[in-house]
């Protein structure tokens, strides 16, 4: 496949994950230099990873969370997070994906990570849901 058909491609994978308004904006914002990284970034994690078979999008959005997380790239994980709901990923299903984080990258990783996605649910005007655990912190 040529590098303008996998940049198309990506391109509609990218905005149907991330919206237009993101996409649009990322691309508007780019000069020559970063629109070299937004060609490679369209091309192979949109065209390439994203677009692959074996995986639906929702479960390329869980995985996503959890390695942003686990990589301490939190800026990333909330807009993230938006891509997972519109991937048809539940608030609750995001707060298992954390939880998993939590336990296996560490709680400061864990925390930082709930505290991110907890950002964006919020921007979103629709709160997180309102059944607290009741455990005790730690």
């Amino acid at each position: 496949m040529a590098n303008d058909e996998l940049f198309e491609k990506g391109l509609k994978a990218r905005t149907r994950v991330l919206g237009a308004e993101y996409v649009n904006a990322n691309l508007a914002a780019s000069d020559d230099f970063m629109m070299t990284f937004q060609r490679a970034v369209t091309e192979l994690a949109w065209g390439y990873a994203w677009s692959r078979p074996g995986l639906d999008q929702k479960t390329r959005s869980i995985l996503t969370l959890g390695i942003l997380a686990g990589l301490g790239r939190f800026q990333e994980l909330g807009i993230y997070t938006n891509a997972a709901l519109a991937s048809g990923v539940t608030v609750d299903e995001i707060k298992e994906a954390l939880v998993h984080v939590t336990v296996y990258c560490g709680t400061p990783a864990g925390h930082q990570a709930f505290l991110a996605a907890h950002e964006a649910l919020k921007a979103r005007s629709e709160p997180p849901n309102s059944n607290r655990d009741t455990t005790p912190s730690g």
